[in-house]
């Protein structure tokens, strides 16, 4: 077989069931190799952005990592703004990039870039193939390298020829890394702060915000008082009726700062201390309250679920308030103006059970999320890195990864025009996926982003 069919073989053995593609001719027996394996679903994109977001997607809701195929430098650029997303979200990707065959590169073809130094900037792990009898071995270490835990971004560049070429070698089924343990002095130093009868917060990210984690977060926010918190923009989040409500940090920093006012310790599980988006003048970077007392039980890398656990059997925590639970949705309005707030509302009570939600709404968003708490329950997925043009491939790769389960798309006019070629996916896919776009025709927030830097004098242009 050739070194294309070995790689794929390779995948499969380690789980692969998903790739998303935009490929060109330094590609081509990589896709023909995906149609020997009815295992995988292959998946078109338009674009690039559209790939490495769907992606993402998929790894949030299915827990494991897709594999897309790019082409050369400049595909891998067309998709950098969703892979940085991902990495933020610590979601597990493959991406499989073609380049110029080995003797080709020395021409500078047209297409030659710094492709190694592209794939450095945007992964946490890179190889590049030298020959056909490496291609599955790279695959395999691919695969366990996308999989340390939480999820990491793996890229494996392969030149032409190494995947047209003959091979007799396929790779092995590599263990990936499981969470780290968390340290017990932190454990103790978290009970302690947590006990101390200090104004205090549990704050949560990353991996530990399902439902069996918030649960156990709720235990001990109503054994020792502390608040509930987490990050702004959340890789997933179990959220609905009868699940623990944990408040997101507002987005701008003065309004983070309000939040945390008055906080006297905090301590983090699968998070760090925040920071404001961006810097503004005269305003606070790191927004923790001065002389407060941070403890970071647990890190992104390590067992949060645990650390929960053993704190829940430190305090002897077995109850949940009823205050820390949302209730039943409150009817929307059957009259009036359909302004985002009341859209807000509508989206509240009609959203189906066991929704999944791509949120990418910005600034017509604000009013949703809240009157999202007392729905039917479902997840909440949101834009880990920033970089718009998230919502919609994100809503395609969940609606991949849970074919049994409706998917709706929050998202603003603007952003989504940046990974529009999301819907001809959807469409060819026949995916269970909703669009609501909210159409202010207006880029909403560098107007109000105008003001907060103090741009002075800003004229119709600037506008």
């Amino acid at each position: 077989m050739n070194a294309a069919d070995a790689l794929l073989k390779t995948l499969v053995d380690n789980g692969l069931e998903v790739v998303f593609a935009n490929p060109g001719t330094s590609e081509m027996h990589l896709v023909a190799a995906v149609d020997h394996y009815p295992q995988i679903r292959p998946v078109l994109g338009l674009f690039e952005g559209v790939v490495t977001g769907a992606a993402d997607g998929y790894a949030r809701m299915s827990g494991k990592a897709a594999a897309n195929l790019l082409h050369l430098g400049p595909g891998l650029g067309n998709g950098f703004a969703n892979i940085h997303n991902a990495k933020k979200a610590r979601s597990p990707m493959i991406n499989i990039v073609g380049d110029h065959a080995t003797y080709h590169l020395k021409y500078d073809a047209p297409l030659t870039s710094d492709l190694d130094g592209l794939a450095k900037s945007s992964s946490d792990w890179v190889e590049r193939v030298k020959s056909p009898d490496e291609l599955a071995e790279g695959g395999s270490r691919a695969w366990q390298a996308a999989h340390n835990f939480p999820g990491k971004i793996a890229t494996l560049i392969v030149p032409a020829d190494c995947a047209w070429n003959e091979t007799d070698k396929t790779g092995e089924i590599l263990n990936s890394k499981g969470p780290e343990d968390f340290d017990d002095a932190l454990l103790k130093e978290a009970y302690k702060v947590l006990t101390d009868k200090s104004k205090s917060m549990l704050f949560l990210g990353g991996e530990f915000l399902d439902e069996e984690s918030l649960n156990m977060a709720a235990k001990i926010a109503t054994k020792t008082g502390a608040r509930l918190a987490t990050e702004t923009f959340r890789k997933r989040q179990r959220r609905g009726q009868g699940i623990p409500i944990v408040e997101p940090l507002p987005y701008f920093a003065e309004m983070a700062e309000e939040f945390l006012a008055g906080t006297e310790s905090i301590v983090f599980v699968g998070s760090k201390p925040p920071v404001s988006f961006f810097a503004y003048p005269d305003k606070k970077s790191y927004l923790s309250p001065e002389n407060s007392k941070l403890v970071q039980l647990a890190t992104f890398e390590q067992d949060g679920k645990k650390a929960l656990q053993a704190l829940c059997e430190m305090l002897e925590a077995h109850e949940i308030s009823k205050e820390l639970l949302s209730s039943s949705a409150v009817e929307a309005p059957l009259t009036g103006e359909l302004d985002p707030s009341h859209v807000g509302s509508l989206i509240g009570e009609l959203l189906p059970e066991e929704a999944i939600v791509s949120d990418e709404a910005a600034t017509s968003g604000f009013a949703v999320y809240p009157n999202t708490w007392n729905s039917k329950p479902h997840d909440w997925l949101s834009l880990t890195g920033g970089s718009i043009g998230q919502g919609l491939p994100l809503a395609t790769g969940a609606a991949i990864a849970c074919p049994d389960r409706p998917v709706v798309c929050l998202h603003g006019d603007g952003g989504a025009m940046y990974t529009v070629q999301s819907i001809w996916t959807q469409a060819r896919e026949n995916l269970n996926v909703t669009n609501i776009i909210f159409s202010n025709r207006s880029y909403a927030i560098l107007k109000i982003e105008l003001e907060r830097v103090g741009a002075l004098q800003t004229g119709d242009r600037a506008q």
